[in-house]
């Protein structure tokens, strides 16, 4: 990345000050909620419009309109692609929101919540400096606290976000710890300061150490294993904060790790602790959502497969990869939750019909179909990979071809392996197309982690051939991968003997949603 592209500016905060509005207008006393959802969705409107003039803005001015802030408020290419995505989404979520939550009581309390996490995010898009940068994902995890428990009657909501507060919390006093290395050694708190001490001066040990102490902080907050477990209790909030969740507030960690490459290529150590923490949550999460059948439960537990797929490609150096990851994980997340109700019922239709297993040749065969057609066409595109990152590629896209086996030599299946061929060649396309964009980041792949990471993901493919074709030999791992591998019930017991809690009684009849979680009394 080229730390050199930030602009500053006050124009960069636009879209935060337009989203603050709702959470002023939802203070103000009315019975009617209506009018409160459509000044919502008109400053999200706006607001977006504004961050997608950003990216011509960076192309034909020096800096963004306003004051300049240096040292503390930076855009670039890739923030900029952020800011229009994160409003996007939110946009959507809100309209949604208006609608689902329909005669709910708190419904002022929860746009006052969903306009913070924007203010939130957009502030954490734009920080270039260690203290707004700790405190806007702080005020994301207080924000997201008051709509995970919009239900306070709801036990494992509060549990979960007791949980997550936990992680949260230890992920601000490592990079308090962080920041305070990385001041120290470079005095400024400043990131583009940062990058340029780099720059000159490699990483101290005292860098080496904040760059693993913000490696750690992001495995915490972008619920990988062992704080995995509360992005799963979670459903129980209202389904549009569940789509906010995951397509949005979890996919932050991303950021920060492609926002920090420069300190990351430089500590071979903390990319390494990523690479091993990323796949391991990917193998796991992807052997158990294999095993689920709630809709929702398996949308979390592929939640958590992505987010440890994605800190892997940042662990590999594969930071453009890992930006497409995100943007392409947080629309297929939004829409999926949004749409839960059409999932449902397609899977039960599909259930009615009978379901049939993918044939053995078929799945051998599938990932060396995959792989020639990544070849293939990155070739036309002129993208030059490693080799056992077309591997990986291949194994994880391989399931587009699956035939089910009764159907594997009839005309509909030549159409629906056709399809899944075309699916992988329109991917490998993006990617090809995505690295010629002026976003200003550069893959600096690690060969030694990248063929660990193939031999993990050939056993994640094993596990499913098996799965597939003979799942009467894993019935003992088929309940164990049910059970998540116990690992969150180790991560509970620790959670509530660190932070014993108690479940608060609701205060009034219909105030439930201000039931919270609160630490014990002693």
């Amino acid at each position: 990345m080229d730390p050199y592209s930030l602009k500053s500016g006050a124009g960069a905060l636009l879209p935060a000050l337009l989203m603050s509005l709702p959470m002023l207008l939802s203070r103000l006393r009315g019975r009617d909620d209506a009018p409160l959802w459509r000044r919502f969705t008109q400053l999200s409107v706006v607001a977006l419009l504004a961050a997608l003039a950003t990216p011509l803005l960076l192309w034909l001015a020096s800096d963004l309109p306003g004051p300049r802030l240096d040292g503390w408020i930076a855009l670039g290419p890739f923030t900029a692609a952020m800011a229009i995505l994160v409003q996007a989404v939110g946009t959507v979520i809100g309209v949604f929101s208006s609608r689902y939550l329909q005669g709910e009581a708190g419904q002022r309390r929860y746009v006052a919540a969903l306009s913070g996490v924007l203010v939130a995010v957009h502030l954490m898009l734009i920080a270039d400096h260690w203290v707004l940068l700790i405190a806007a994902w702080a005020l994301v995890g207080v924000a997201l606290q008051r709509l995970l428990c919009f239900y306070g009657d709801r036990p494992f909501a509060l549990l979960a976000a007791h949980k997550k507060n936990l992680a949260d919390r230890l992920a601000d006093v490592l990079l308090i710890v962080a920041a305070a290395l990385a001041w120290n050694e470079v005095g400024s708190g400043s990131l583009s300061e940062l990058w340029r001490h780099l720059d000159a001066h490699g990483a101290s040990m005292a860098l080496q150490v904040s760059a693993l102490c913000v490696a750690i902080a992001v495995i915490l907050r972008t619920a990988l294993l062992p704080a995995h477990g509360w992005i799963i209790q979670v459903m129980e909030a209202p389904t549009p904060v569940s789509a906010l969740l995951h397509a949005g507030v979890v996919n932050l960690g991303g950021v920060v790790l492609i926002r920090f490459s420069p300190l990351l290529d430089a500590v071979p150590a903390a990319r390494w602790l990523l690479v091993v923490a990323g796949l391991a949550t990917a193998l796991l999460a992807g052997m158990v959502m294999l095993t689920r059948v709630s809709i929702k439960v398996r949308l979390a537990w592929s939640t958590v497969a992505q987010m440890g797929f994605m800190v892997l490609e940042c662990g590999l150096g594969l930071y453009m990869f890992a930006a497409l990851h995100l943007i392409g994980h947080s629309l297929y997340k939004a829409h999926a939750f949004l749409a839960a109700s059409g999932v449902v019922r397609d899977t039960r239709l599909r259930r009615m019909l009978g379901e049939q297993r993918a044939a053995l040749p078929g799945l051998l065969l599938a990932p060396l179909l995959t792989a020639a057609a990544v070849l293939a066409t990155a070739s036309l595109v002129g993208a030059h990979w490693p080799q056992w990152w077309t591997l990986v590629l291949a194994l994880a896209w391989a399931p587009l071809l699956w035939l089910p086996s009764a159907t594997e030599r009839t005309r509909a299946a030549l159409w629906q392996g056709a399809a899944g061929l075309v699916a992988v060649a329109g991917l490998t396309l993006a990617a090809g197309v995505a690295h010629r964009l002026p976003l200003g980041l550069d893959d600096r792949p690690d060969e030694v982690a990248g063929l660990v990471t193939l031999a993990g993901m050939t056993l994640l493919y094993g596990w499913m051939v098996v799965l597939q074709t003979r799942p009467q030999w894993l019935s003992a791992w088929r309940r164990l991968s049910y059970a998540g591998f116990y690992v969150d019930e180790f991560y509970t017991r620790l959670a509530l003997t660190l932070w014993p809690a108690r479940w608060i009684p609701p205060v009034a009849a219909g105030r439930t949603g201000d039931t919270d979680l609160a630490p014990a009394q002693p």
